[in-house]
């Protein structure tokens, strides 16, 4: 078993950490999809209903294709993956397929764009949109940095959500952190995130709340499931009434991954972008 993948997350056939052949020609079978439900028995969501809603937002900036004339066309996208999908795609296979579009013609961008979504609909299990483009770069300006607190920090992982704490004011307010880092639980490769929280209820102890978010330094695991499980221990710990979490990850291979996860109901923030990003 691969030292950095305790939970078993790498089968035979996953291309994450290992050497894979260039794709010459499009090929959907490249994708390689990976059930949502194992990650989240760990978190303690096994056959009950999810506390939360949610999406994940890719954005691709290295995307191409050939037009009917063999021209090269050069494009950007954001796919969004629904949540509650029963699979996420794994990023290196999501690349790969990407790459295998390059050497392909094809007769118009709707036909490309329209082709992505379906494949990767197909690997999630959900319908999964797609459009050419990317957000703005808003830098979360609406959230306030919890990142210049003078705190002390001796624990780096596995994640305590013992550290989270609150008081006995209730307030409605959003926090900000740019440490948030975890890394990829097949290659030990480090994941670097910004994640923003709003929400309404007990106010957060906010250098409680660092320590927490620092706790991930040298945990393997997962994008989506890392936020999934901040979004649980805040709900369990700090007893938000409304909770959103969203991670805004940096790219690597030329694509990031950005987690929502909220309580029903929430507004889904505003499609945006970070500067490392």
């Amino acid at each position: 078993m691969n030292p950095h993948d305790p939970h078993g997350v790498n089968p035979a056939g996953l291309p994450l950490g290992r050497s894979v052949d260039y794709p010459r020609a499009y090929d959907a079978s490249l994708l390689f999809p990976i059930e949502r439900a194992g990650a989240r028995r760990e978190l303690g969501l096994d056959g009950e209903a999810l506390p939360f809603c949610g999406h994940d937002r890719w954005h691709a900036y290295e995307l191409g294709w050939l037009d009917a004339r063999g021209k090269p066309i050069i494009e950007t996208a954001t796919f969004t993956v629904p949540a509650d999908s029963p699979n996420l795609v794994e990023s290196k296979s999501l690349k790969l397929y990407l790459n295998s579009l390059n050497g392909s013609r094809f007769e118009c961008r709707e036909t490309v764009r329209a082709l992505i979504a379906r494949d990767l609909s197909q690997a999630a299990g959900a319908t999964v949109t797609v459009a050419f483009g990317l957000p703005a770069i808003d830098g979360g300006a609406n959230a306030q940095s919890i990142d210049a607190l003078d705190v002390a920090i001796e624990h780096y992982g596995p994640p305590r959500a013992e550290l989270i704490a609150v008081d006995d004011a209730l307030v409605e307010e959003s926090l900000t952190s740019a440490v948030l880092k975890s890394n990829c639980p097949v290659t030990g490769q480090p994941d670097w995130a910004s994640v923003t929280l709003h929400y309404r209820g007990p106010r957060l102890d906010r250098a409680a709340l660092l320590r927490y978010f620092v706790s991930f330094r040298d945990h393997c695991e997962f994008h989506e499931q890392c936020v999934e499980r901040i979004f649980l221990d805040l709900m369990r710990h700090a007893h938000c009434e409304a909770l959103s979490v969203e991670a805004r990850y940096t790219r690597r291979g030329g694509l990031d991954i950005n987690p929502w996860r909220a309580t029903p109901g929430f507004a889904m923030p505003q499609p945006g972008r970070d500067l490392r990003q």
